[in-house]
């Protein structure tokens, strides 16, 4: 057996081991959503913390769903920093369609850290009155009973914060949907796959819930002030305490919009690259992830009736796995015409995200150092 041959044996490996990769992940998100959340009796009163920077086109739609929540006795913070941001607009219009709901804005540009999301929230809690407090990025989309199931485990003894995961929806065009198709049948089977497997160390700002009096005892958002995984690094904040971190089974919705096959690719690359840093062993496993692509080197390298084999049993195996989760989801077909296209574009920023140093945020590009600190490129540390 020559060197090629054995590549190509070590890529049919790999792929076979990304189509079992593909059966438990679908297993994982079907025992997530399987599990039940017992409400409170008496919910207790809550502050939602909203960091806005700039209107995404569904925006105002996407605030409204906490404006309009089943739930006795909350309060929604708007923190914007710029006064000339065009989300003072939109929040401005949601005080006057819902007077009956407690919101408020705050508008303060102090930047207290390389994080300017951290910042933003910094600069919101002193308005947020209650000791219960949930944070949700500006993208996100909620049903009436979010913030009744997301703050009930927080009742249960030991847990110290909830976070969920959430669906990709797609705001239109080839370039979201792209986005949406990663989001719900790459990154969400594999966070469920980890917390089943009780390696998953997630925490995501698709929701953050948790007491003033936890994040007083980590030192409270400070302590996180400049790190780019922020989430991350507020739930192993969380765990150094020794309380513990809850995944929901509430799912919200992610309503994804990329212009460009650019925005696309700066903003998963960020991501990767973030996720490499955090968590470097699990990323670089992760490239059993990819059976397609994987098989598909394996026939360039050798183009043999086994990697031919295994390039036809990855595609069958993803295109069901494709499918099993859009009726796990509830989600509509997700066009597989886009799946090889997708798995390409996944591979490709894998690869890349080895030898990206900056990665991009909304207008600003930040420089992150190994211990995974952020700061905004061409000032020096802060």
């Amino acid at each position: 057996m020559n060197d090629l041959d054995l590549i190509a044996w070590v890529l049919i490996g790999a792929s076979g081991i990304g189509c079992l990769y593909l059966a438990v992940a679908v297993w994982s998100v079907r025992r997530l959503l399987r599990r039940r959340t017992i409400r409170a009796a008496t919910p207790p009163p809550v502050s939602v913390l909203k960091p806005l920077c700039g209107e995404d086109p569904d925006l105002y739609e996407n605030l409204c769903s906490f404006c309009r929540q089943s739930y006795p006795t909350f309060q929604i913070v708007f923190g914007v920093q710029n006064p000339a941001d065009p989300a003072v607009a939109v929040v401005r219009r949601l005080m006057a369609e819902f007077p009956a709901v407690d919101l408020e804005l705050v508008l303060d540009d102090r930047r207290r850290g390389g994080n300017l999301k951290v910042a933003n929230l910094r600069n919101m809690l002193p308005a947020a009155r209650y000791p219960l407090l949930v944070l949700a990025d500006s993208d996100m989309r909620v049903g009436r009973d979010y913030l009744a199931e997301v703050t009930a485990p927080l009742a249960e003894e030991g847990v110290g914060l909830v976070t969920c995961l959430y669906r990709g929806v797609s705001a239109g065009g080839l370039w979201s949907k792209l986005a949406a198709f990663h989001i719900n049948h790459g990154f969400l089977p594999q966070a469920a796959m980890g917390a089943m497997m009780g390696a998953g160390a997630g925490c995501f700002g698709a929701t953050i819930a948790l007491t003033r009096d936890t994040l007083e005892r980590i030192g409270g958002f400070g302590a996180i002030a400049d790190a780019l995984a922020d989430d991350h690094a507020l739930g192993a904040a969380v765990r150094r305490i020794g309380r513990r971190v809850e995944l929901s089974s509430h799912l919200v919705d992610n309503i994804v919009v990329e212009p460009s096959l650019g925005a696309l690719f700066h903003h998963e690359l960020r991501w990767a690259r973030t996720i490499r840093l955090v968590a470097p062993a699990g990323f670089v496993g992760s490239i059993v992830t990819y059976p397609m692509v994987l098989a598909l080197l394996a026939l360039a390298t050798d183009a043999s009736a086994a990697a031919a084999a295994a390039l036809a049993a990855s595609l069958l195996c993803r295109c069901l796995s494709v499918r099993a989760v859009d009726r796990l989801l509830r989600l509509p077909p997700t066009p597989l015409r886009l799946l090889a296209l997708r798995d390409v574009l996944s591979f490709t920023v894998f690869v890349a995200s080895f030898f990206a140093r900056t990665v991009a945020w909304r207008d600003h590009t930040f420089r992150v150092s190994r211990n995974g600190r952020l700061t905004l490129d061409g000032d020096s540390p802060a």
